[in-house]
């Protein structure tokens, strides 16, 4: 409740800012009045252009940063800001803070911008030096917002924040938007012809962006197709050498059973002994690697809350997690996460991974477990860390029995987990990068 109520907060200051700020300039603002077909364009691009949005490694990408950074060039501070409120029209779905955040956000963004090319401004239009101080000015802002926002909203320190979002994607993107504004902001001259080409450069961006989030799908599809294949083949050839190795064993204890150990002499009788007792060992060993190639899921009765296995087992990772002084945090979803699930197996696959996670950190470092439910409506738990991530030739072979980067690991803790996720119909994926690894299990809800 606290970080809601700060999060509030910081969004009145920065509303109170904004208004402070346009009413310092007002003068300005009506002694430069702009087209009114300009601020409706921009306006309508800039709620247009956030309606679609691409995952960017641990964050989301939005285009509305090309109508504000547009705006910002060629409005007076006033109208800059409606254009940045405006952009938030499609946020209006999505609840009271992401629309007045995005509102908020985009305005101070917007009006702080116009403000600095109010300050180049000794004609018309401004030259190519002041429209790049602009559009940084705009960057930079928009990057100190993040960061405050993301500080206050999660709890995470400035730090882990700009390690785990201000990614090569990250500030790619922020280029892109640089570009499309600054083109925007040369062809918009009021003209027919000017608007057509201002609504042309905005397609494009939509095409480029729609063509980006088509290739993280099908490279996400791949992965997940490969993954499951391997783990498929794999668990039929471990199947198969376990039933045989079963049958040979369970015959090889049935004749050692025959023998009469009081009828030989010590040396065989602790010979027969250690054999026994060798091939007891190695049909349990089988039965444990049998289970472990195929789980047997026992579904619960009621409905699996996510929330509070991943709370759980936040609790019994501690003692861990302390031996290397790892931060622990828990972002609980505020909605219904509840699958139909075997709740000890799902337990099982949240241990392996915290582990695994608490594991590949240096010290101090820092592991998130967070519950929430996708676009398609499945419920999901994801594990993430900041530790070196996975390279691209350890990635293919992240699933694969015996498989391990770690001293003294098994390599069996992700490749069952894979499995028991499998038995629940759930994908089990990988989607981190160089800068930390994140593994997300999504499951089908709970349907009753």
């Amino acid at each position: 409740m606290r970080r809601t109520a700060a999060s509030y907060g910081y969004l009145a200051l920065l509303a109170c800012g904004v208004v402070v700020l346009n009413a310092l300039n007002r003068q300005y603002s009506f002694t430069h009045p702009d087209r009114i077909t300009d601020v409706l364009f921009l306006a309508s691009a800039a709620a247009a252009l956030n309606v679609p949005q691409v995952r960017i490694d641990q964050g989301r990408l939005s285009l509305s940063g090309i109508a504000t950074g547009a705006a910002a060039l060629l409005l007076n501070p006033l109208d800059a800001t409606l254009v940045g409120v405006a952009s938030s029209a499609s946020f209006a779905r999505r609840g009271p803070f992401p629309l007045l955040g995005n509102a908020v956000s985009s305005a101070t963004i917007a009006c702080t911008g116009s403000l600095v090319a109010s300050a180049f401004r000794v004609g018309p239009t401004l030259a190519i030096g002041p429209r790049l101080l602009v559009l940084a000015a705009c960057i930079s802002v928009n990057l100190v917002l993040v960061l405050v926002a993301f500080r206050i909203r999660i709890g995470e320190s400035m730090r882990v924040v700009m390690r785990r979002n201000f990614t090569s994607s990250f500030y790619l993107a922020f280029g892109y938007f640089s570009l499309a504004s600054l083109l925007i902001s040369y062809v918009l001259d009021g003209s027919p012809l000017g608007y057509l080409l201002a609504t042309i450069v905005c397609v494009l961006a939509l095409a480029l962006t729609d063509t980006i989030a088509g290739r993280r799908v099908r490279r996400v599809l791949e992965s997940e197709l490969s993954d499951a294949d391997r783990h498929l083949f794999h668990s039929r050839a471990v199947e198969g050498v376990v039933h045989n190795l079963r049958n040979h064993m369970a015959t090889a204890v049935g004749y050692l059973k025959e023998i009469d150990p009081r009828r030989l002499d010590p040396v065989d009788r602790e010979s027969i002994e250690t054999a026994t007792a060798a091939a007891n060992d190695a049909v349990t060993v089988l039965r444990t690697l049998s289970q472990g190639a195929t789980p047997r899921v026992s579904y619960a009765v009621e409905p699996v809350d996510l929330n509070e296995l991943i709370t759980r087992a936040l609790g019994m990772a501690r003692p861990r997690a302390r031996a290397k002084e790892v931060q622990l945090a828990l972002r609980e979803s505020p909605d219904e996460v509840k699958v139909r699930a075997d709740p000890l197996l799902l337990r099982e696959v949240i241990t392996n991974l915290v582990n695994n996670a608490i594991d590949a950190v240096p010290l101090n470092g820092h592991v998130e477990l967070k519950a929430g439910r996708r676009g398609s409506g499945w419920p999901y738990f994801s594990v993430a860390d900041d530790g070196p991530g996975v390279s691209d030739e350890h990635r293919y072979h992240l699933f694969e029995p015996h498989f391990t980067t770690k001293e003294g690991g098994t390599g069996l803790g992700l490749f069952m987990s894979y499995g028991i996720v499998r038995e629940h119909q759930g994908q089990l994926v990988y989607e981190g990068s160089r800068r930390g690894a994140v593994f997300t299990v999504a499951l089908p809800p709970f349907t009753g």
